[in-house]
């Protein structure tokens, strides 16, 4: 018995990996990230857009705050709670991915 003759084209086994968040096309967007619902989603896109991204305005707020702790620490009889150790412990995580990526070429 004889094997009729077939021709495929088409790989045996084909991977592709998807990734939609990586395409670009100019200003227009296949998706649309929303973080949530907001009172004035005209404000947050400014805001976003002229003072900074959530992550920026929560590193300066971050900086601000380890200021005071560190100033309230110095006082006589200054406030001592775990969670001055867990911000300080953030901060420094944050930094050190930062600095990671910068050292990537990111």
């Amino acid at each position: 018995m004889t094997q009729p003759f077939q021709l495929s084209l088409a790989p045996r086994q084909l991977t592709q990996t998807i990734n939609p968040w990586s395409w670009s096309f100019g200003d227009f967007s296949l998706f649309t990230v929303n973080l949530g619902q907001s009172r004035s989603p005209e404000v947050e896109a400014r805001v976003l857009d002229e003072v900074g991204s959530y992550g920026r305005q929560i590193g300066r707020i971050s900086e601000a705050l380890l200021a005071l702790v560190d100033w309230a620490q110095e006082q006589p009889d200054g406030p001592s709670s775990p969670a001055f150790q867990a911000l300080r412990d953030q901060v420094a995580h944050v930094a050190l991915i930062k600095k990671a990526v910068e050292a990537e070429g990111g």
